[in-house]
């Protein structure tokens, strides 16, 4: 077990001097307004601190359904280890609650509650894995440091690797604001997804996904604070 926990470290050590300096991380809020299928509605994102750890939630939702997504981590010197997390789906009489747990001193995460036997793992972590929710905050960190932006996505019970190439920039409006935002693209699965990113804002501005060339889901952010 010593030896486990010195290599981990090593690990995370690796990682952490390999980062330039950043600006620290600082609570916000955000609002998106969204396309699911072609069908509106509403979203919240907001990152807050409790100690050392913090906890980035995205809430979406109309009359008809609603998702509560949060991460939970802690941040060194720019890497965000992932320590936990929470999905809660709820759409015409139904509920589907999925918790999520990182044991970094065995290397390897689990999933709980509504996942099906088959999605609850235990699955192998390496320093450096972030989930779906918390990968959108590591994306704005490598893009306001420049560094490459190539991750492993820990997600229903499996690791899935996602590189995200420049595509571009464009000028995005965001309440009463035009920003100049970056776009970068992801191509896996048969699925392609973009994020605008805006040096200066804390999350992307806007966040699509396409499937088979087909756009499934549009956030646009209008406003933070």
């Amino acid at each position: 077990m010593k030896r486990l926990l010195t290599i981990t470290a090593a690990m995370l050590a690796v990682v952490m001097a390999s980062l330039p300096a950043q600006a620290a991380l600082k609570p916000f809020n955000a609002e998106y307004s969204v396309r699911y299928q072609g069908v509106p509605a509403n979203a919240q994102a907001s990152l807050t601190r409790t100690g050392d750890n913090w906890t980035y939630v995205m809430t979406i939702g109309n009359v008809a359904a609603s998702m509560h997504q949060a991460t939970y981590f802690r941040e060194r010197n720019g890497v965000y280890l992932p320590l936990g997390g929470s999905d809660r789906l709820q759409y015409v009489g139904q509920r589907r609650s999925i918790t999520t747990r990182y044991d970094w001193r065995n290397l390897q995460v689990r999933w709980t509650g509504d996942a099906k036997p088959s999605r609850t793992g235990p699955t192998p972590l390496q320093a450096g894995d972030v989930d779906a929710l918390l990968l959108q905050l590591a994306l704005v960190r490598d893009h306001e440091n420049g560094r490459a932006m190539q991750y492993r996505v820990t997600e229903n019970a499996r690791t899935r690797p996602a590189t995200f190439r420049r595509a571009g920039t464009e000028q995005i409006t965001v309440g009463s604001r035009t920003v100049n935002a970056v776009r970068y693209v992801q191509t896996g699965e048969g699925k392609t997804t973009t994020a605008w990113i805006a040096t200066g804002i804390p999350v992307p501005v806007r966040l699509s996904q396409q499937e088979n060339g087909r756009e499934t889901v549009r956030l646009n952010m209008t406003g933070w604070r």
